[in-house]
C-alpha cells in the first residue's frame, strides 16, 4: 500500500466515522459498523485507529489545533484588536468545524480523552482572558464567558441556519453583550450595583456588617457614593425594594450618606417613606 493509498484509506475512515457518529452517536457506534459501511475489515480500522476514541481524538485535531492558532494570533495584538479578532475567529473556526463540533458536543466522549479535553479546557480558559482584557473586572469576565458561549453554542443548536446567516446574528449578539454602557447605561464596578444586580433581601433580614449590627457603619467604610453608586441607590429607593438600611449596607455608607444623598436629588420626607 502506498502513502497515498494510506492517506486516502485514513481520510475515508474519518469521513464515514464522523457521518456515522453524527447519525446514531459515538457510543453507539462500532468500529465494525465504520468498517462495513466502508466494506473493509475491522483489522484495516485499527491498523490506521488502534481504537474508537483514536477516531474521535483525530477528528476533534483539526478544530483543536486552529483555535490553538487564533490564540496565539489574538494574543500577540493589542486587547481591545486581541478580543475581536479571538471573537470572530472562534465564530469562524465553530463554523468550520460545524460537524465535529455538534458530534463532540451531543456526545461529550472527547473528555474520557484526557489530553484533547484539558487542552480544550485551556483554550476556552485562555479565550476568556483575552476577551475580559488584562486589567478585566468581575462584570468583564463574566461577560468574556457569556461571549465565548454566543460564539459557540448556536453552531450546534441552530443547524437549519445557513453559516452565513449564523454568522452574522452570533457577531451581532456579541457586539451587544460587549458594547453595554455605550447606550447611556452606566457601567458599575465590582462594588457597585443597581437595583437590577442586587438580589433582593427579604422584608425583616436587613444586610448587616461585620458586627452583626444592622445600619451600623463599619471601620473603613467609605464616606460618599460614587455616581453610579448614587444613580443606583436612587433606584433602589424609588422601586421601593430596599430600606434605607440596605442600601446603606449594600454600599458601605451610613444611613445618614444614604438620606443625605436622596434628599439632594429632591426627594423630600425621605425618612418616612423608609
Amino acid at each position: 500500500m502506498t502513502v497515498a493509498e494510506t492517506d486516502d484509506t485514513r481520510s475515508r475512515i474519518l469521513r464515514t466515522a464522523l457521518d456515522l457518529f453524527s447519525e446514531q452517536g459515538y457510543q453507539r457506534t462500532s468500529l465494525r459498523q465504520i468498517a462495513e459501511r466502508l466494506r473493509l475489515t475491522k483489522a484495516a480500522i485499527l491498523y490506521h485507529f488502534p481504537s474508537k476514541g483514536d477516531l474521535l481524538t483525530a477528528l476533534a485535531e483539526p478544530m483543536v489545533r486552529d483555535l490553538e492558532t487564533l490564540l496565539e494570533t489574538a494574543g500577540a495584538l493589542t486587547p481591545e484588536r486581541a478580543r475581536w479578532t479571538l471573537l470572530e475567529g472562534w465564530v469562524d473556526t465553530m463554523l468550520e468545524h460545524r460537524g465535529p463540533l455538534g458530534m463532540l458536543f451531543h456526545d461529550l466522549a472527547l473528555v474520557e480523552r484526557g489530553s484533547t479535553y484539558h487542552r480544550l479546557v485551556q483554550i476556552a480558559m485562555r479565550a476568556n482572558e483575552l476577551v475580559a482584557g488584562p486589567d478585566g473586572s468581575r462584570r468583564d469576565r463574566v461577560r468574556a464567558v457569556q461571549a465565548i458561549a454566543m460564539c459557540s453554542d448556536p453552531v450546534v443548536f441552530l443547524l437549519d441556519v445557513p453559516a452565513a446567516v449564523l454568522r452574522a446574528d452570533m457577531l451581532d449578539g456579541v457586539r451587544r453583550l460587549l458594547s453595554v454602557g455605550a447606550t447611556g447605561a452606566p457601567e458599575l464596578n465590582d462594588g457597585d450595583a443597581s437595583p437590577e444586580d442586587v438580589p433582593a433581601i427579604p422584608s425583616g433580614r436587613a444586610g448587616t456588617g461585620s458586627t452583626g449590627t444592622t445600619g451600623r457603619r463599619r471601620p473603613g467604610r467609605p464616606p460618599s457614593l460614587t455616581a453610579d453608586q448614587m444613580l443606583a441607590a436612587r433606584r433602589m429607593h424609588a422601586a421601593g425594594t430596599h430600606s434605607a438600611d440596605e442600601i446603606a449596607a449594600q454600599f458601605g455608607v451610613s444611613r445618614a450618606t444614604v438620606y443625605r444623598y436622596l434628599e439632594s436629588s429632591g426627594n423630600e420626607k425621605v425618612s418616612s417613606q423608609f
